[in-house]
């Protein structure tokens, strides 16, 4: 994303990190390092809900079946764009900018497919010891 906001002077980066509009929080200026740890750690709770799930309904071996638990669980995603540009504080991109929620989602798309991939490197790796 960041790269994108770069390349094309879209602010979807901005967006992705933002945290201006929760209290007490938004009224304190955050560096982007902080900003982007709380992104990360949204992404860590993700992945442990996707690990706990993917295990749990036994989909491990399907890669399928780990595309589509990894896109419902962050479907979600897509539609804070709309939230979150409304919400924010900072310049960000408006709601009905489409080129910026085009990018949004191909970012985010882009996590929904490398999760299962990564998930199954992991679990061909750990059955090989």
């Amino acid at each position: 994303m960041k790269f994108i906001q770069s390349v094309t002077n879209i602010k979807v980066y901005t967006l992705l990190l933002n945290v201006d509009f929760i209290p007490f929080i938004g009224e304190v200026h955050l560096p982007e390092t902080i900003e982007f740890l709380f992104h990360v750690l949204i992404s860590i709770v993700i992945t442990f809900v996707f690990v706990g799930l993917a295990d749990r309904l036994h989909v491990e071996d399907s890669l399928p079946k780990l595309w589509l638990l990894s896109f419902s669980l962050c479907l979600p995603t897509f539609g804070l764009y709309f939230l979150l540009s409304e919400l924010a504080i900072k310049d960000v991109p408006e709601w009905d900018d489409w080129h910026a929620f085009a990018y949004w989602t191909l970012g985010h798309l882009f996590y929904v497919w490398i999760l299962p991939m990564l998930y199954k490197k992991k679990k061909r790796s750990t059955s090989l010891r």
